[in-house]
């Protein structure tokens, strides 16, 4: 089990010790047990089944059922009918109205972040090219990238950007590192600010099995401008998993609604 024992007791079974004497459930030990476990990075490969608990617990199927349940619940493991329960790769929340590169924002909160760049070519493409401001014949740099968080796929970006800024991308090693770290670093370019546009997308079977993205799960399909000194630098279209990542918005009152709202708050 991920090469970790559940323990083992004198009559030979695998046991973990709950106390049957406590007033707090046997469910509720086991969830916080098993919480816990989870937490220190056990289960990975695969989690126990509810027959493997039941013997390592000495409870009742309904009591694992009970406490997975309410792992699931919280989001820590997936169950799936016919592949069994399996512990969820960590989820990300992306704050709307920030301009942040993927690679250093996974970085931070230390995980692995390396992308698999699946083409990187200097091209024209005459939709893109006006979207950037730029005449359709003008060359552009395009780069797709496969994004991977600890190994397990999280998004995959496609990027555009004029060629006579980002030439010098087409030389680089993206697998450790961030287009926007690159661009800063060796195009002398620096970022001023961008709009997205998120819809929620069934993205086609080929995307799909990239992301190894769970069947009936959506993506987000992200639409991202990019404005450098001199204006367009960056048109990207990224497909994120919608099982690991979400957008928050900070909401403030207007002046209006404060002075109608009893939970108005107070300044000064």
């Amino acid at each position: 089990m991920s090469g970790q024992s559940l323990g083992t007791s004198s009559r030979g079974a695998t046991s973990r010790g709950l106390d049957r004497t406590s007033a707090l459930p046997l469910w509720a030990q086991l969830h916080a047990d098993l919480q816990a476990r989870v937490a220190g990075g056990e289960f990975v490969e695969r989690f126990p089944t509810d027959g493997e608990l039941m013997s390592a617990y000495g409870v009742s199927r309904q009591t694992v059922r009970d406490a997975v349940r309410r792992l699931a619940d919280v989001g820590l493991v997936q169950r799936e009918r016919g592949r069994g329960t399996r512990v969820r790769a960590p989820t990300f929340e992306h704050a709307a109205g920030t301009l942040e590169s993927l690679f250093e924002y996974i970085e931070t909160r230390g995980l692995s972040q390396t992308s698999i760049t699946r083409e990187c070519v200097e091209r024209a493409d005459p939709q893109v090219a006006p979207l950037l401001g730029l005449a359709t014949a003008t060359s552009l740099v395009y780069i797709e990238r496969l994004r991977l968080v600890d190994g397990e796929p999280l998004a995959l970006d496609r990027s555009w950007l004029p060629a006579s800024v980002a030439r010098p991308l087409l030389d680089v090693n993206l697998t450790r590192t961030g287009i926007y770290v690159e661009l800063v670093a060796r195009c002398g370019v620096t970022l001023r600010s961008g709009s997205e546009r998120i819809r929620p997308v069934v993205p086609r079977t080929a995307d799909r099995r990239l992301l190894n993205l769970p069947a009936r799960e959506a993506a987000l399909a992200i639409s991202r401008l990019t404005l450098g000194d001199d204006g367009p630098l960056e048109w990207r279209e990224s497909l994120v998993r919608g099982d690991r990542w979400s957008i928050v918005v900070e909401l403030t009152p207007t002046t209006r609604t404060s002075a109608t709202l009893p939970w108005a708050p107070v300044t000064g």
